[in-house]
């Protein structure tokens, strides 16, 4: 698995993009509004969600090595997430600060439980961090398109997030259903990465491989790191950006689910 940022390096984008996400929810108008990119969601439960998954995987970093998921509980007495718009702000920001102090404590070598075991992506708690740098970003992007304002994804966790999602939740032992093939991902960056789907598994690896002269794709999808992940984590859809050779292969990967 190629890393491109450094850990200290996730933690304060994971910062920064936590806080560029509060930023939107404080100046939007209502937490009521829908978010058009998960449309079953408000505003208001997209800051749960967030912060509920920075808990969650507080804990489990917390919790270091373990072969199963660590059971998590409120604490007796705990308050519910509240309503009111600056004690959510409030516990969100508390919320990111647990991750972030949990992975301080932790250091990226550390192993902890992670639901992609049979991924390129190692079990530990410098992969959660890379993996959550991605969740913050695209959740801050739902944010500010719920606003009609997105931004571009940062250019560091984009390039980064291509890689992590490849590496993360689209390699490993299932085996592909339909006719094996090579799809890439070029970003205008300058980098580009290959995901190879055959009967015994599949697997990424980033272009051009080392020593090795790769043959041509079945399909390529081109646009910027940024639309890549966009496209990857379904907020965009693919025929927005440059298809070459089969695009129905596309449509294959989104429709697959390896645990149907």
């Amino acid at each position: 698995m190629a890393m491109t940022l450094e850990f200290p390096v996730l933690l304060r984008m994971i910062d920064e993009r936590a806080a560029a996400f509060r930023a939107v929810v404080a100046a939007a108008p209502t937490l009521t509004v829908r978010v058009p990119t998960c449309p079953e969601w408000t505003l208001l439960d997209l800051v749960r969600h967030l912060g509920e998954v920075h808990r969650r995987w507080a804990a489990t970093v917390a919790a270091g090595p373990a072969d199963t998921r660590p059971a998590q509980t409120a604490p007796e007495g705990a308050p519910a997430v509240p309503r009111e718009r600056e004690a959510l702000l409030a516990w969100s920001a508390e919320s990111t600060e647990q991750l972030l102090d949990a992975l301080r404590e932790s250091g990226p070598d550390r192993g902890c439980w992670t639901w992609w075991g049979g991924s390129q992506s190692p079990q530990t708690c410098g992969a959660v961090a890379r993996h959550q740098l991605q969740e913050v970003s695209v959740h801050t992007y739902d944010a500010q398109i719920t606003l009609g304002s997105p931004q571009p994804l940062p250019e560091q966790a984009a390039l980064d997030g291509v890689d992590e999602f490849l590496s993360t939740c689209c390699s490993g032992p299932d085996a592909w259903p339909h006719e094996p093939c090579a799809v890439d991902y070029r970003a205008t960056e300058g980098q580009s990465w290959r995901l190879t789907l055959t009967a015994n598994g599949t697997s990424t690896a980033p272009l051009p491989i080392p020593g090795e002269s790769p043959t041509e794709a079945d399909a390529v999808l081109r646009g910027t790191a940024g639309d890549l992940v966009l496209v990857l984590y379904g907020r965009i859809p693919v025929n927005s950006l440059k298809v070459e050779g089969d695009g129905r292969i596309f449509d294959l990967l989104l429709a697959w689910d390896p645990d149907e």
